[in-house]
């Protein structure tokens, strides 16, 4: 289970001190979550706090009971929280195969890393030894990113938008691999998306507005009260 208690955030900007989260408090427990919300409202800088990118100007956050609140991306990481960028990062020089053996901590032979590339349904004869460069597409990267998160296994996986930028053939693939996800997990995967084909397969929805959490709950409760049009979403105040 991951607590955030009292987090709030603020950056510098070019006309001052801005306050990007206010006194956030939340606990996300095992399974699929999805954080949605209009635009500007907090979603990536949460996650970056969570990921350990940011650290959160007050407050704190527990992670299994764990004070986890110093700790950088290396040592969440190394807690059992993965991240996974909105962009993922291309490696030139770098073969599938390396980065997924790399993503697994251990030596693993072909066949397994195949079989992860499987998973997220790619043929593996076709990807395993190719470079992750500016060959591979968006919707390839972003499942090929889903395969190294598989292949660290960690109890705790953070997906920021991970629909962004890629086409709908892959975008499909991807619901198709996220369903799989959530069949399959024993941990929780917490994604940050505006997609209502996302915020369907989610066991709870978390809205954050204006840098607070507005509504949670699970999808039964707060599915029907949200408007999305496949760029933002946000509450319908007529109906919750």
């Amino acid at each position: 289970m991951l607590i955030l208690e009292d987090i709030s955030f603020s950056a510098q900007t070019e006309t001052g001190r801005k306050e990007i989260l206010n006194h956030i408090n939340l606990e996300i427990d095992d399974g699929f979550s999805v954080i949605t919300g209009p635009n500007g409202g907090g979603k990536s800088t949460l996650a970056k706090i969570i990921a350990g990118l940011y650290r959160p100007t007050s407050g704190k956050i527990y992670f299994n009971g764990v004070d986890i609140t110093d700790l950088d991306i290396t040592g969440r990481a190394r807690a059992g929280i993965s991240y996974a960028f909105q962009q993922p990062v291309r490696f030139k020089g770098i073969t599938v195969k390396d980065l997924i053996t790399l993503a697994s901590g251990k030596d693993i032979g072909v066949s397994e890393a195949c079989a992860y590339l499987s998973e997220v349904g790619l043929c593996a004869r076709d990807y395993i030894n190719r470079e992750v460069n500016a060959s591979l597409s968006g919707g390839e990267l972003k499942r090929i990113e889903i395969a190294t998160v598989l292949a660290r296994g960690t109890g705790f996986t953070v997906f920021d938008e991970p629909e962004a930028g890629i086409d709908l053939w892959s975008f499909n693939n991807l619901i198709a691999a996220f369903e799989k996800m959530r069949a399959e997990t024993r941990g929780t995967i917490l994604i940050i998306s505006h997609q209502e084909r996302i915020l369907n397969i989610a066991d709870r929805i978390i809205v954050i507005a204006n840098g607070q959490v507005e509504k949670t709950g699970d999808k039964g409760q707060i599915l029907p009260g949200l408007f999305c049009d496949g760029q933002t979403c946000s509450v319908m105040k007529n109906k919750m």
